[in-house]
């Protein structure tokens, strides 16, 4: 029956006393119990071992227990617990026995550097990937170990303990001797690298020195030029402009001048127009004057000669046109010439038929034209 609880006792039942191991180092039937505690726990254990140099040494370990039941309902499983009458002596005497085969085959100075390392691979074992396990398990009576403490290591003889007493005080000194050089040593090492590392400060430092001055020449350097570039750019911008005005106002000012002489051609031809066809209206009517004048002066000559003629008779007119040639008849006839011809001696005459023509007009003189005047 697994507790706390209250149980009363039949008439025929009793109770049954546990003796358990006890003391430092453990011996039996020390420790009179009438119940069975089932953990966590711990007890302690003096064991004597001797190391592969015949060095005997005197542990002090301390173990973490625990019973751990897989079904607690079954009672074959819980009555494993009390099938090992005094399982702290069982227990302690294993452990004590593993860690005595594995410290005989090591010597005192590696027992002495690794030996909670030993103990624990001792006692829990290693697994396959060669680290220590974490519990060592009794499966009789189901009884878990899950760590050790190792309180105190002394050796057994006093010879053996002064000389280790020696020992350790010497490789106090050799430590101590060698922590002293060690620091030394790191303390001249820390030196120099501060030594050189100031120096690499240093010169870094002048680089970075170097590199800011290089680039404030070159900052300088760009700066002139962007200001030098500022400015030819503000002026080539500002002489560029002005061209623009000065281009635009000559554009401006040819379109108003063309605009001006436009509106000057047009005044002008219209005044033009105006004058031309004012002229050409009184050169017409001018014309329509003269034509009419010479109209009616026609009209007046045309009446006028025919009332002279009308006023004369056309046989004095006849008369009068045939008077002339008639009397140059008589004339050439007084003087007796048949004909005569009378020219400038520039142009050429043909005689034959200028003969032909004399002759002919002597035959048949022409009829007198009327004079017309």
């Amino acid at each position: 029956m697994f507790g706390p609880d209250l149980v009363m006792l039949e008439p025929d039942e009793q109770f049954t006393q546990l003796s358990l191991s006890g003391g430092k180092p453990k011996r039996p039937n020390v420790i009179k119990a009438l119940c069975l505690l089932l953990g966590p726990d711990f007890c302690t254990d003096i064991i004597t071992i001797e190391t592969s140099d015949h060095a005997r040494l005197s542990l002090q370990l301390s173990y973490n227990w625990h019973f751990e039941v897989a079904d607690k309902g079954s009672e074959k499983e819980a009555s494993k617990i009390f099938s090992v009458p005094d399982f702290v002596g069982d227990a302690c005497k294993a452990i004590a026995s593993r860690i005595r085969g594995a410290v005989a085959g090591v010597q005192f100075d590696d027992f002495h550097k690794n030996s909670a390392k030993i103990i624990r691979a001792s006692v829990f074992g290693i697994d396959d990937k060669g680290k220590v396990r974490d519990r060592f398990a009794f499966p009789a009576n189901c009884l878990v170990i899950t760590s050790i403490d190792i309180q105190s290591a002394e050796p057994v003889d006093q010879r053996t303990r002064d000389a280790l007493q020696k020992s350790v005080q010497l490789a106090i000194e050799i430590t101590t001797n060698s922590q002293e050089a060690t620091a030394r040593h790191e303390a001249e090492r820390l030196e120099q690298k501060a030594k050189g590392a100031l120096e690499r400060q240093k010169i870094t430092d002048e680089a970075e020195a170097e590199r800011a001055r290089k680039e404030l020449l070159e900052l300088q350097a760009n700066s002139a030029a962007v200001e030098s570039t500022g400015q030819a750019k503000a002026e080539a911008q500002s002489r560029a402009e002005a061209a623009k005005i000065e281009g635009q106002a000559a554009v401006e000012q040819a379109k108003l001048k063309a605009q001006a002489s436009k509106i000057e051609a047009e005044s002008e031809l219209e005044r033009l127009s105006g004058a031309r066809e004012a002229e050409t209206k009184f050169v017409r009517e001018q014309n329509d004057l003269e034509i009419a004048k010479a109209r009616d002066m026609a009209t007046i000559e045309t009446h006028k000669f025919k009332d002279m003629v009308d006023a004369i008779g056309s046989q004095t007119i006849q008369a009068i046109a045939t008077a002339g040639p008639e009397m140059q008849v008589k004339l050439l006839k007084s003087l007796g010439l048949k004909s005569t011809l009378i020219t400038d001696g520039s142009s050429p005459i043909n005689l034959f038929n200028t003969a032909h023509g004399l002759i002919g007009a002597l035959e048949a003189p022409p009829p007198a034209n009327p004079s017309t005047s």
